[in-house]
């Protein structure tokens, strides 16, 4: 029986108890300003029931603040009670009102007070009743559809024409645009500070829309954040809510000059150039009066104000993923990346990636307000490593070398036009970046590959990197603040792009560049341009070829001195907040300098401070205490405002076996400790362990290993030893590929073996080999037949020689309190390891009809402290097993059973 008062949940069908308990216990987080963890396995239908828990909350919010705007615009006497007594409560506790005032001058103050809020109240509610009207318009407005139709055949007319009118002369100037590269006139901080007194540089301020109560929703794929908006789709709420997508303008972008760019930066980089030439053009005084028309310069098409006037409104009045707006957008002409921006203010659910919410800039670059809004944080299991990821920054000594190179010579070319300011802090970058390369070993100006150094590792506090740089007497904050104000990356990364292989960016590299391709096409230059460098800069030593690999690729994808400008903002932080990560590795080239933040917590707070109610949501939480300590005490959060949920699964309890194994087949104890996993005695019992499970397991099993490295060893002493023999008499043999893009086809060659085997003929499914954090353990389904059995090899602990690993333990270890006998850096450790575990054993049971067994191959599992880190709903079920054969028996007891259920 519902309780009286108690919220309703409209949901597509009859919600199972716990999404009922979810969306209660999220309600009444959402209700009271709490920051809530949530945790609800994977196939309890937790997405639609944090959509249905938390669109329930907006309703009945938006519903309370209107009932209450009512009653206050009727001016009954009580609310004017209320205000006054409000309003006196306020004076008295005031310490510079006096009691000898007039009482008229009280009334007259508390009167006008009444009369402000009421005409507060009035434009809120005026300015409601309008967007709910314009929104119920677009809805309801069947001719929408042939105007957006018909806009797009105009625009394309009018694109045919301008291609038409071209002039040839204007082509050839807009192949060779200088102006565009000088860093405009820079203002310091205290000058404009003076002139925004005078010149009221605040107005922009009053030109912002409005932004309503809304939902963030982020997570971490597109992927996910689609799979999101489909269950929105199908929920009740679908008709009659605001939802806004935002992605990356590498997603997208329709224009397909620009997409054709490919990487991130180039994207970006062109976009802005497009939409500063749009405002550019426009007519310019000349001597003698008279009014010249500007070179032309490429514009965008697709961003033509009413074109994403009417985009934005179609964002607004259907919910449609990334994918069915880029269609929208590709018909209509308009761009879907400011549409969707334009649409975030009267929005009630905007879902977004991780870092458009969690960066600052980004946050702020992207129009989202924070303040007063909920948050929610979907898959967030690795959301304290997403924060230091982000927050974090790395540059190699050949990208310094190429940064400095660069601006030197860019400076050297517009020195007769750049004002001395600019002159000044291009100086002071210079001498930065000469100060990082001094800090590997090198010297500007040198080839980075021909300059040996010694392999080592250290690890700085900021002020002592900065000490040791040289560079402890430049205000970085203020070079910062120059970087984003002139944009002088971009412009750099446009003059190397221009003038690439013509011979003006190689005058101070002719030890690095034997052979420069003369042509000067905009578009190729900058990558004809890097592939010649790195080809005449082989280093002479050896290094992996994958490692190598990915150098290349990431020096290719971005501009050099992007990465500087990025690594400069890392070096503003609080000195105890991070360190600074040197390694130098045979030459200054491949060495390298990485900021490693070591307190996540320091850019959450203000996320925290200004929502209204934060979610940590995800499938395996477990264990939590990190959270809290790390990420939520540290912030400043009182505890009275955390509260925790943790649902169990909607399967019966007789379709799950957790089982913990002490010892193998033949009674050899299974510890992997890094003393005895590589004894060819435990590699034997394992795969003992494995062919009898093969045996009675139906189907697909799944191994995971630690790490890849243990993989490869054991399953080359296997192959030597003739126990993959055995494995594949009885199962097909996959392992996890090493290219990303191979996954897919692995997982379906795995899924058709099993399907076609179908306990006919000698196999009885397949066997994948996988690994603890590797491309398979998160992410992938291992749904019904596909993962009747998931066997964990060890504890996946991470590296503890690792220099960035015993930096983040001390740095916990000095700040955070001692608990259970244990320091924080060693509940770091253990955390990791279980997170991992977690994740890889919920790879299996994806939804209620599912059954499956979990075997963890260790006994330091059997430890209540190590369960104890075990999602509930798996705990709850585990049987520690000290010996193989009562554990094999359960086993088959367990498959028997669910073969008999499905003949009946």
């Amino acid at each position: 029986m519902e309780e009286a008062g108690a919220p309703h949940f409209p949901f597509p069908y009859q919600p199972y108890p716990i999404q009922e308990q979810f969306m209660q216990a999220l309600y009444g987080a959402l209700e009271h300003g709490k920051v809530g963890i949530f945790e609800s396995p994977t196939g309890t239908g937790k997405s639609l029931s944090l959509i249905c828990g938390a669109l329930s909350w907006l309703r009945d919010h938006e519903e309370k603040r209107r009932q209450e705007a009512d009653r206050l615009l009727q001016g009954d006497g009580g609310t004017s009670l209320s205000i006054s007594s409000s309003l006196s409560t306020t004076s008295s506790s005031t310490p510079s009102s006096s009691s000898a005032e007039p009482d008229w001058i009280t009334d007259f103050v508390q009167k006008k007070a009444e009369r402000d809020f009421v005409s507060k109240l009035k434009d809120e509610e005026l300015r409601r009743k309008k967007r709910e009207e314009h929104l119920e318009m677009i809805r309801n407005n069947s001719q929408l559809k042939s105007a957006l139709k018909r806009k797009s055949c105009e625009d394309d007319e009018a694109v045919k024409l301008l291609q038409l009118s071209k002039d040839p002369q204007e082509e050839e100037e807009l192949n060779n645009p200088e102006e565009e590269l000088i860093v405009a006139e820079y203002e310091s901080d205290d000058e404009s500070k003076t002139k925004n007194k005078f010149c009221g540089g605040d107005d922009e301020d009053d030109l912002v829309e409005e932004h309503v109560t809304k939902i963030y929703y982020c997570s971490r794929t597109h992927s996910q954040l689609a799979q999101f908006i489909h269950e929105v789709q199908k929920s009740p709420f679908s008709p009659d809510i605001s939802l806004v997508p935002l992605g990356s303008r590498q997603n997208m972008c329709v224009n397909e000059e620009v997409r054709r760019l490919g990487s991130v930066q180039r994207i970006n980089d062109r976009c802005m150039e497009m939409q500063k030439n749009k405002h550019d053009q426009r007519p310019k005084e000349v001597e003698g009066g008279k009014r010249k028309r500007g070179v032309s310069k490429a514009v965008c098409p697709y961003v033509g104000a009413q074109g994403l006037q009417t985009l934005r409104d179609a964002v607004l009045g259907a919910v449609r993923d990334i994918e069915q707006l880029l269609s929208l957008a590709r018909e209509t002409r308009s761009c879907p990346y400011y549409a969707t921006r334009l649409a975030i203010p009267p929005a009630q659910l905007v879902v977004l990636p991780y870092q458009t919410v969690l960066h600052e800039g980004t946050r702020r670059a992207s129009g989202c307000s924070s303040k007063d809004k909920v948050l929610i944080i979907d898959e967030a299991h690795n959301l304290s490593d997403v924060l230091s990821c982000i927050h974090s920054s790395e540059l190699t000594g050949a990208q310094l070398c190429r940064a400095h190179s660069q601006l030197a010579q860019y400076s050297e070319r517009y020195r007769s036009r750049l004002k001395a300011k600019n002159l000044m802090y291009i100086k002071q970058i210079l001498f930065v970046v000469e100060g990082l390369v001094r800090v590997l070993g090198g010297k500007v100006g040198q080839n980075p590959h021909s300059q040996i150094t010694q392999p080592a590792t250290e690890l700085l506090t900021i002020n002592n990197f900065l000490f040791k740089a040289q560079i402890d007497n430049i205000n970085l904050f203020k070079v910062q603040r120059y970087f984003e104000k002139s944009m002088i990356s971009r412009k750099l990364c446009g003059f190397i792009e221009k003038y690439a292989g013509t011979g003006v960016t190689s005058h101070t590299q002719t030890t690095q560049t034997q052979s420069a391709n003369k042509e000067n096409r905009r578009t190729e230059g900058l990558n004809r341009y890097l592939q010649t460098l790195q080809s005449s800069q082989q280093p002479d030593i050896e290094s992996p070829s994958g490692q190598q690999g990915a150098a290349e690729d990431r020096e290719l994808a971005a501009s050099p001195m992007m990465q500087v400008e990025g690594f400069f903002m890392a070096l503003t932080n609080t000195n105890t907040d991070g360190r600074m990560v040197l390694q130098t590795q045979g030459s200054v080239a491949v060495s390298s300098m990485k900021f490693l933040l070591l307190n996540p917590a320091v850019h959450f707070s203000q996320v925290l401070k200004d929502c209204r109610a934060v979610i940590i949501a995800g499938g395996t939480m477990q264990p939590v205490s990190d959270f809290k300590q790390e990420l939520l005490f540290s912030a400043g959060v009182e505890a009275e405002r955390i509260i925790e949920f943790s649902c169990g699964h909607v399967i019966p309890p007789e379709n799950i076996l957790p089982i913990v194994l002490c010892s193998g087949p033949s009674g050899q104890e299974l510890e992997f400790t890094f003393q005895n996993r590589d004894t060819p005695r435990m590699m034997e019992e394992t795969g003992r362990v494995l062919s009898n499970l093969c045996n009675v397991v139906p189907g697909g099993v799944v191994c995971f290993f630690p790490s890849y490295d243990y993989s490869r060893r054991i399953l080359e002493h296997w192959e030597a030893s003739g126990v993959l023999a055995r494995l594949s008499s009885k199962k097909k043999i996959f392992q996890e590929p090493k290219k990303a893009n191979q996954v897919e086809k692995v997982l379906n060659e795995f899924s058709r073996t099993i399907q076609v085997c179908c306990g006919w003929g000698t196999l009885s499914g397949a066997l994948l080999f996988s690994v603890v954090g590797g491309k398979m353990s998160e992410g992938i389904n291992f749904s019904d037949d596909l993962g009747r059995c998931i066997v964990m090899v060890g504890m996946p602990y991470p590296n503890i020689k690792s220099p960035e690993l015993k930096e983040k333990m001390a740095y916990l270890d000095k700040n955070l309190p001692h608990s259970g006998g244990r320091s924080p850096g060693q509940a770091l450790i253990e955390n990791l390891c279980m997170k991992a575990v977690n994740q890889s054993i919920g790879r299996a049971i994806r939804h209620r009809e599912d059954y499956a067994c979990i075997v963890l191959c260790d006994r330091r599992y059997s430890r209540p402290a190590t369960l104890a880190k075990l999602p509930d709903w798996i705990r709850a079920h585990t049987h520690t097993h000290t010996s193989f054969g009562p554990a094999f028996a359960g086993l088959r007891r367990f498959f028997m059973e669910k073969k008999k259920q499905q003949q009946l």
